[in-house]
């Protein structure tokens, strides 16, 4: 689904600035948008956002299609803009709905995101138990990520990539039609990060929608349709990496190697 954001605005009860403000970008249906900005600058905030766990203070999201004026699955905060059908506390709770239905967010810390005492039972938490169907394709996925044969271990006895595909595993579990990653590649080897990789470029071209958070561009810049920059709560560059990269260092952000010797982007080997 295309994911749509206007101006959007977000604020902390007591806090001195606004966490994000004046925030607008797309991403087409199976593209991949790459995140980035220094610590503070707003990432996890808008994430949460999209993700329905926080509500905006300001401005529009859409997930999926219709007018930015009609019913569609949009979600607006006080935004001040055209008439809207419902009140804005209304939309806001519809807009949070409609975004915890369709929007998976993996969690840069593991443990935070993972409930459940063993493998199986994390990946089956959300599961109707009498639904075969569905504890089997639970079975498929923890294959799929190297987890079967760890299906009765207890998450504790995991490593930290492990951990990290457990979760990634449970969020593509539920069909979600946009993924929202933080800082994935923190803390991965490189074959985990390889492997992470491969996933992202897979569910890419399978149509899914996907918003990666990052501080190091390597492992993602050079399958981003579209890279967003943030700094101190506001969008300071938004456009294709080729447009952008220039420009990145100016926001405390090193760009990739490759672009900085011969501004070109090689794929991450």
């Amino acid at each position: 689904m295309t994911l749509s954001v206007r101006d959007l605005g977000f604020g902390y009860p007591g806090a001195e600035r606004a966490a994000l403000e004046g925030v607008t970008f797309s991403v087409p249906a199976g593209g991949l948008l790459c995140l980035c900005g220094v610590n503070g600058s707003g990432k996890s905030s808008l994430l949460s956002l999209l993700a329905g766990v926080q509500r905006p203070s300001a401005g529009g999201i859409r997930l999926g299609g219709g007018s930015d004026a009609g019913p569609g699955d949009r979600l607006d905060g006080k935004d001040g803009g055209k008439a809207t059908a419902a009140p804005a506390a209304r939309q806001a709770r519809e807009t949070a709905r409609v975004l915890r239905h369709g929007a998976a967010l993996l969690l840069q810390d593991a443990d935070m995101q993972i409930l459940g005492a063993t493998v199986g039972e994390d990946l089956c938490l959300a599961l109707d138990p009498g639904d075969a169907e569905a504890h089997g394709a639970a079975r498929d996925m923890a294959d799929r990520f190297g987890l079967g044969h760890q299906w009765d271990e207890p998450v504790h006895t995991l490593s930290y990539g492990q951990k990290r595909k457990l979760c990634l595993a449970a969020a593509l579990l539920t069909g979600p039609h946009l993924l929202l990653l933080d800082e994935p590649f923190s803390g991965l080897d490189h074959p985990a990060i390889m492997e992470l990789r491969a996933v992202l470029v897979a569910h890419r071209a399978a149509g899914l929608t996907q918003v990666v958070s990052v501080h190091d561009l390597e492992p993602v810049v050079d399958v981003a349709d579209a890279m967003l920059v943030l700094h101190e709560g506001r969008q300071v560059l938004y456009g294709p990496p080729c447009e952008v990269l220039d420009h990145v260092r100016d926001f405390g952000i090193r760009p990739p190697y490759s672009w900085t010797a011969h501004r070109t982007i090689v794929p991450y080997l």
